[in-house]
């Protein structure tokens, strides 16, 4: 996230020697991406970040696929999918590529017991129910309903819920997540015309530090297998930091839409992009004031892209039959639009109050068993007219 940000304490220059009141080092890590090359920032220890003390035997967690071509529209109702007490284990792979993985999670337990780290991936985690702390090595960051969570990859984090009534739509990028760089001006600051500003961002705050020593337990996920790492150091021993690589949130309810005279398309919603997929989010707003607008979508061919739609709150306008919690999939290669009655419907009204996550992926998804065993099999047909 191009935003200069840091917590704690830091020496004057960088790569200099940093002490502790006892005259010995601090031990300073470079926490980047894309090589030396992407965001980075630097991390200053209390004990070597690099201190393995044992590895457990690995767990496979690839995703199992059902179907790995499929041009059939699909419904998916994610609330079938049962609470677990683990973290981990409440994650559940919906709709996978090679560039993202989409899946849901509904943990009733607060991840204390081990640390958690992704080694190959960005994740964003969308909290649809529930409230709590991101508690991770470079500060904490309070959320709650409607907060989108990005957590660069390589970031050690635990995380606290306040109740057991928790759901997550949760996206794992093989691509770093930026925002869209059509709101960005050269230098990385968010434009004038963009839904959302740097204010609006939740940063890191609270940084906890911990000069202990002992065996504390990292889960590492590396090319879909679950390593077990002990550590002879807590996790959490930074005492200072500072750059561009950082956990963040951003709350779905701060996104400004855009709107005009006649029906915008669904690039006025993005609010998170990369190079092989983009998020937006459908937020309540203003319709179309020509006096002959349709407010409801227009038909378009999904030519270049699978859309998936997870509905939050609200009436989605364009559909029939859709409550909180529901997964749509409209795959590439054949048009989808507004449901019968749905054009009819918006033509007048004044407003929405609708509540989604969008995701369109360049390439097609996967559907992974998990998936198609709470999938609403009639979907496809529910553009024949009754």
């Amino acid at each position: 996230m191009p935003i200069y940000h840091k917590l704690g304490q830091i020496p004057t220059k960088r790569h200099t020697q940093f002490r502790k009141p006892s005259g010995d080092l601090y031990h300073e890590e470079v926490f980047g991406t894309i090589g030396f090359d992407g965001m980075s920032s630097l991390l200053y220890h209390h004990h070597r970040p690099t201190q393995v003390a044992a590895i457990r035997t690995p767990r496979d967690v690839q995703p199992i696929i059902a179907l790995d071509k499929n041009i059939t529209s699909r419904k998916f109702i994610t609330y079938d999918v049962p609470p677990q007490d683990d973290y981990l284990d409440s994650r559940v792979p919906l709709l996978v590529n090679n560039d993202v993985y989409v899946g849901v999670a509904a943990p009733k337990k607060s991840l204390r017991s081990y640390f958690y780290k992704n080694a190959d991936a960005d994740e964003l985690l969308f909290i649809h129910k529930g409230q709590g702390v991101l508690r991770t090595q470079l500060g904490n960051i309070d959320f709650e309903y409607g907060d989108y969570l990005v957590i660069p990859r390589g970031m050690i984090y635990q995380i606290d819920f306040e109740s057991e009534d928790n759901r997550i739509l949760y996206v794992e990028s093989f691509h770093p997540i930026y925002t869209p760089k059509r709101y960005r001006n050269w230098f990385g600051q968010l434009l004038e015309h963009s839904p959302y500003c740097e204010r609006d961002y939740k940063l890191p705050t609270v940084l906890e530090t911990y000069d202990e020593q002992g065996q504390y337990v990292i889960k590492i996920k590396k090319e879909d297998t679950l390593h077990e790492l002990v550590y002879a150091s807590h996790p959490f021993d930074v005492v200072g930091w500072d750059g561009y690589n950082f956990p963040y949130g951003f709350s779905i309810h701060n996104f400004e839409p855009i709107t005009g005279r006649i029906h915008m398309p669904p690039p006025i919603h993005q609010t998170f992009e990369t190079s092989a997929y983009v998020i937006c989010s459908f937020c309540p707003r203003l319709y179309d004031y020509h006096p002959q607008s349709i407010p409801a979508p227009y038909n378009h061919s999904n030519i270049d892209s699978d859309e998936v739609l997870y509905y939050v709150d609200g009436d989605f306008m364009s559909r029939n039959d859709i409550a909180p919690g529901y997964i749509t999939l409209h795959p590439a290669g054949i048009p989808h639009g507004p449901h019968p009655g749905a054009y009819e419907r918006s033509i007048g009204k004044k407003e929405t109050r609708e509540l989604a996550v969008m995701i369109d992926t360049f390439k097609p998804l996967k559907i992974t068993q998990a998936a198609l065993d709470i999938q609403d099999g009639s979907y496809f047909q529910s553009w024949l007219s009754h």
